[in-house]
């Protein structure tokens, strides 16, 4: 499934994408049991937040159930033209846990010693925005930069798991772009990552959460993100230093990761920082990012 939050006049409402289209969930699971002879009882099925879905185990399934009966040629009717719905932010996230330099690539143009354990930083659920959206930089920051990464969002309660079952605890996989003010890295005495990183807007996600039975396991998922129509990252999640289960074993060593958690695994080579010159975002930008078989998120730099 290719889970969305979408804007409805009534509030965001829960949907999943069928190629082209877009069906809501509550409707189309009504229908299917109005079809079946069945109660409609899909309110209480599926829950009006994409946190309370994921961390459903019973809520999932009649999503799914919902997916599948609008799929059928016979029901058109439930499916929306994908250009005709308005996309937020899949989800608001507990917290996003970011991983800095996970990539061989990326961590061969920061520089520095090898990491012997996964660098951690936090950004707030208030930096999150959605597909689609104008991400305003704040007047004062002067080196803005992008960061495509895979995003994995947790779907169920996860402490001291080992590597082996850390796939388990998967709800699905999203694309955002860590963006991020490098003077507050780099320029100051102190580093102030989790700052420099958690500005209002400063994280795009989206469009979807891509469940696991859509993207498979993620090992070797191709990465790219273009800058006004220009290729300037393109990667693979081969190239992660710490693997996807790695990173929630580590985590869940120490603090518990909850469902609607997510985690930035990194990104690629080709941010603008170390490019020679640098090269930063600017008003009027548009950035396009891909993460193979997950999808695309399009935002623009206001």
């Amino acid at each position: 499934m290719r889970l969305v939050t979408c804007e409805t006049p009534s509030g965001p409402a829960l949907g999943g994408i069928l190629g082209d289209a877009v069906a809501m969930l509550r409707p189309a699971l009504a229908a299917a049991m109005r079809a079946a002879g069945e109660p409609d009882t899909a309110a209480a099925a599926i829950p009006a937040d994409m946190v309370a879905l994921i961390g459903s185990e019973a809520a999932m399934v009649a999503a799914g159930r919902a997916l599948a009966f609008a799929a059928r040629p016979e029901n058109a009717a439930l499916r929306l033209p994908f250009a005709s719905v308005r996309l937020l932010a899949p989800l608001r996230p507990g917290k996003i846990l970011g991983v800095g330099r996970n990539y061989g690539d990326h961590a061969k143009e920061v520089g520095g010693p090898r990491l012997e354990m996964p660098r951690i930083f936090l950004k707030p659920a208030s930096s999150v925005t959605g597909p689609g959206a104008a991400v305003r930089i704040p007047p004062a920051v002067t080196k803005p930069d992008w960061e495509a990464e895979l995003g994995v969002v947790i779907g169920r309660r996860a402490r001291d798991v080992s590597e082996g079952t850390a796939l388990e605890y998967v709800a699905g996989y999203t694309v955002l772009n860590d963006i991020s003010a490098r003077e507050f890295q780099f320029d100051v005495p102190l580093p102030m990552t989790s700052f420099a990183k958690g500005m209002d807007g400063f994280c795009p996600m989206g469009p979807c959460i891509a469940t696991p039975e859509d993207v498979g396991e993620p090992w070797a998922l191709e990465l790219r993100c273009w800058l006004n129509g220009e290729e300037v990252q393109h990667g693979n999640t081969r190239d992660l230093i710490f693997s996807v289960p790695a990173l929630i074993a580590f985590l869940s060593r120490y603090m518990t990761l909850e469902p609607g958690d997510v985690i930035a695994t990194g990104t690629p080579a080709g941010v603008g920082h170390f490019r020679d010159p640098p090269r930063y975002l600017r008003p009027g930008d548009r950035l396009r990012m891909e993460v193979e078989r997950v999808g695309v998120l399009e935002h623009r730099i206001a």
